[in-house]
């Protein structure tokens, strides 16, 4: 209980701007609950049990030394907790840090390469939602130790880091990763305090179709926190696909598109008459930045902070 006690003590004392308040309490809450329901790590024969992100208990035996990274956001984590020396595989689209790159690859995404995993022989493999109904029972089978990690709001990325931690060993590199990215949403937090005027933000994930995202999800957290107002936020959940007709009524004041769809969001004619773009207000995210549960989203948060009040924050470097 002292890393959880820690953790609480360090989000609650370090909120004191008003959204961060809220995703600090809504941290501190998952972290308790995570004691109370043993998702925090209890004591085996042989090492630690955790809940994983998708519910499952796992027993870690001892420390990890021999990782295999099944998406890109896990690997930034393992780098990011001093780990890169222990990770022995990585996907094809482990991209960052670029010593990931140097790494023995066990194929896409989805699916991953089972038997280039098999061969490593990994003592800890870390997978994620879209693993859950063929590679982690397949590795499994094989007798290798499969934890998820899924989180879908900014809060639940922040519990992940937590949980990867007390899975490999680096509790306290976690806890100091996890109040890093703390301080950075403060300090935007209270830059906008004073700040009245919340644009309204429309996200655009894929164009074709047309994709957004809804509450409960990292993305609406950056948007809100960098003082926007996500304007799919109160009518889904998480991801959906949305008609063009509804984009123009509700007629956004600023527009983020992945790199993917930023052309499209800049030229078509459907577009023409909205606020964002009569105003010039359309602006290119990293999607690496912003689309990885990884501690690289206070990054996407101070370009977010550019893109919605450029009257108060300058352009970010890189």
């Amino acid at each position: 209980m002292h890393n959880l006690r820690t953790l609480c003590r360090r989000v609650v004392a370090r909120s004191t701007g008003r959204v961060g308040v809220v995703l600090s309490a809504a941290l501190a809450l998952v972290l308790i609950l995570t004691a109370c329901t043993a998702e925090h790590p209890l004591p085996t024969p042989n090492g630690t049990s955790l809940v994983d992100d998708l519910g499952r208990l796992v027993e870690v035996e001892g420390t990890p030394e021999r990782i295999v990274s099944l998406a890109p956001a896990n690997t930034e984590i393992l780098f990011a907790l001093g780990l890169g020396d222990s990770v022995v595989g990585v996907t094809d689209f482990c991209d960052y840090p670029p010593e990931a790159m140097d790494k023995e690859k066990v194929g896409a995404y989805y699916p991953p390469d089972i038997e280039k995993i098999i061969a490593l022989n990994p003592d800890l493999i870390l997978a994620t939602d879209i693993h859950r109904h063929e590679a982690i029972p397949a590795l499994e089978d094989h007798g290798f130790t499969v934890f998820a990690l899924a989180p879908q709001t900014l809060d639940e990325v922040m519990a992940s880091i937590d949980r990867a931690g007390q899975i490999t060993g680096q509790e306290e590199e976690a806890l100091d990763l996890i109040g890093e990215m703390q301080s950075r949403i403060e300090q935007v937090e209270e830059a906008l305090i004073d700040v009245e005027e919340r644009p309204s933000v429309f996200y655009i994930t894929w164009h074709d179709p047309l994709w957004t995202v809804g509450r409960n999800t990292w993305i609406d957290d950056l948007i809100t926190i960098a003082g926007g107002v996500n304007v799919f936020s109160e009518y889904f959940e998480s991801g959906a696909m949305v008609e063009v007709e509804w984009v123009i009524y509700l007629t956004p004041e600023v527009i983020i598109a992945s790199s993917w769809s930023f052309d499209w969001a800049n030229n078509a004619t459907e577009l023409d008459g909205i606020d964002a773009r009569l105003n010039s207000r359309i602006y290119r995210s990293d999607d690496n930045l912003v689309q990885r549960s990884s501690p690289r989203l206070v990054k996407a948060l101070d370009w977010f902070a550019y893109f919605i009040h450029p009257e108060i924050f300058d352009e970010p470097e890189g």
